[in-house]
């Protein structure tokens, strides 16, 4: 299939869309699995959902595979590159090119399949909305599922192109969440201070507190980060302004702990904006809840896979580690998958996609950042090989 798949995803590379916006990959998915033999139907603003197998009586497993990109302008020089001013900067067409290879995998074997196998095409990652629109669309239901899997290519990872490494039971990512701080003060001349309310001295002593929270009020175990990115206020030197406003991000490791800070960041914002007579005020907006691992179905998927690709290709992530004399290091990056995680037992699989000693340099949401084709076929036989494993060992 290696040479077919690697056209599908140059067309969906050379496509990009962002969020719900994805048009042309939606079509093109959707024309795809069609020529299949499949009926994908519509899910939400803008997922595909299909089934195969149900010949035989049994569960039912989910493939999940993201298709948006990012609003970066591509600088990698390939001969396919984008030229919209949004890129696939975190491989997101391999993940849809190789559901689309497991899809036809599935096909060809559909009458060995004990169960069902639901493919599970989403929108929307990167802004932590898709996972969860398609679960509110029923992409869960009907036939209700009982495990998950996702994929997520990774380049730059030193380890040769195809190695899977699948997370331990456990949390594996983040929770994510952003938001906004509004500070309502009183405008004025700068040199009449006392005339005015000013909102960029609350905003100093709001940045300064809410950095109290994770030095003061956290525990050494409960890992943490809470950044502010953006302020805005004034457009004069010489002008106390109104309004100050603030953006910034939230990431957890632990589903209290993220709740605690987002109420403790009210709690300090409100009352420092009452201490110097300003009124703030904390609106939270899109976030995704932390990654959890099932540890038994991380188990049968590295036993599954290193039976298919051997051992010296598929690990856990604690092998991984341990051979390395390290201690297995969390990713700091956020996944809507979580959602899901969240529903049914569920995994998440790293495919290394690009050696940096093959020029494979530059990490996910870069510019210049490639992946290795290599990976395609291989990671669409995870993909099917898993699903196809696990349903039989589970009738």
């Amino acid at each position: 299939m290696q040479e077919t798949i690697v056209s599908y995803r140059r067309y969906l590379h050379s496509h990009p869309g962002t969020g719900f916006e994805i048009e042309d990959t939606l079509s093109f998915v959707k024309s795809k699995l069609t020529e299949m033999g499949y009926a994908p139907a519509k899910c939400g603003k803008a997922g595909l959902v299909a089934c195969v197998g149900g010949k035989r009586k049994g569960r039912v497993f989910l493939l999940r595979a993201d298709m948006d990109a990012l609003p970066i302008a591509e600088q990698s020089g390939l001969d396919f590159a984008a030229e919209n001013g949004r890129m696939h900067a975190c491989g997101h067409d391999m993940h849809a090119t190789m559901l689309l290879g497991a899809a036809r995998l599935l096909k060809d074997h559909e009458d060995e399949i004990d169960g069902t196998v639901k493919l599970m095409f989403q929108p929307a990652e990167e802004i932590f909305a898709g996972s969860k629109d398609m679960i509110d669309a029923g992409v869960l239901k009907n036939p209700d599922v009982d495990a998950a899997l996702m994929i997520h290519v990774m380049a730059g990872l030193p380890l040769p192109a195809g190695t899977v490494v699948v997370c331990d039971g456990g949390v594996s990512a983040p929770g994510a969440d952003y938001f906004e701080i509004k500070i309502q003060g009183k405008g004025c001349h700068g040199s009449m201070p006392n005339a005015g309310v000013d909102p960029v001295t609350v905003a100093a002593h709001i940045i300064t507190a809410l950095q109290e929270i994770h030095a003061r009020e956290l525990s050494l175990m409960d890992e943490a980060v809470l950044t502010i990115g953006t302020i805005h206020a004034g457009l004069a030197a010489n002008v106390i302004p109104d309004t100050v406003e603030m953006s910034g991000t939230i990431r957890t490791y632990d589903e209290d702990v993220r709740a605690f800070i987002k109420k403790r960041m009210e709690e300090i914002v409100k009352s420092i904006g009452t201490a110097f007579r300003a009124d703030a005020t904390v609106i939270h907006g899109k976030g995704c809840p932390v990654l959890e691992n099932d540890a038994d179905l991380s188990a049968c998927t590295v036993r599954y896979l290193q039976e298919m690709l051997g051992p010296q290709k598929a690990f856990s992530q604690g092998q991984l580690t341990a051979m390395a004399g390290g201690k297995a290091p969390k990713t700091s990056g956020s996944e809507d998958f979580a959602y899901v995680s969240q529903e049914v037992p569920s995994i998440m699989l790293a495919l290394a996609a690009g050696h940096p000693d093959k020029g494979y340099c530059f990490p996910q949401h870069h510019p210049k950042v490639k992946f290795d084709e290599e990976v395609l076929a291989p990671g669409s036989a995870v993909y099917a090989y898993t699903a196809m494993r696990w349903l039989e060992e589970h009738k």
